[in-house]
């Protein structure tokens, strides 16, 4: 059986966890950051970050490579480029967000001229106004997996209060449209 290897509260894992919705598989919740999941996160994918999956005895690492292997396999149609970028955007954001969120949790002291701070602002800052231009696109009709990473990374920005999304109109009015989902409301990090 396939299995997937993640934490209830992880962006990257719940957009699989929703992606395979209608599909036998596994979740295993590992709290990453110490003890015996961190030891076994350790042993089994060298990057030491979810999620992941086994499936057949292969490890597969990180979610947009999970989501190309799997649909691969289970011959879904392969993503135009422009959905490729789409997730990019998405990803780029989403990556931004969890090195704040480290740097916060580890006690650094939040600096906006600081280099750091200014790139990931700067990239959360574009992307968040690219999406939300874009959003109202014909090719977000659908609930496919770019539009589930979507609606997973502004979930989780509000969830952790990571940023003010007003103004964002368009965004969220895509979150609101999605929200009441059976696979969106089962996989909440805050009824879980």
């Amino acid at each position: 059986m396939l299995k997937l290897y993640g934490s209830m509260a992880s962006p990257f894992a719940r957009r699989l966890r929703i992606w395979l919705a209608n599909t036998e598989h596994e979740f295993i919740d590992l709290q990453i950051y110490a003890g015996e999941d961190r030891e076994f996160l350790a042993e089994h994918n060298p990057t030491m970050k979810i999620p992941m999956i086994e499936d057949d005895g292969e490890l597969i690492y990180d979610s947009r490579v999970i989501y190309r292997y799997l649909s691969q396999k289970f011959k879904d149609a392969p993503l135009s480029w422009e959905m490729e970028n789409v997730l990019t955007l998405i990803d780029s954001a989403n990556d931004s967000f969890v090195q704040l969120l480290i740097a916060k949790r580890s006690d650094i002291e939040k600096d906006d001229d600081k280099l750091f701070f200014k790139l990931h602002n700067d990239r959360i800052a574009a992307t968040l106004k690219h999406l939300n231009k874009i959003v109202t696109d014909e090719r977000f009709k659908a609930w496919q997996y770019p539009q589930i990473c979507l609606y997973c990374l502004l979930d989780w920005v509000e969830f952790r209060q990571l940023h003010d999304l007003s103004g964002l109109d368009n965004l969220l009015t895509f979150q609101a449209q999605h929200q009441d989902r059976i696979e969106v409301t089962a996989t909440d990090p805050r009824v879980e």
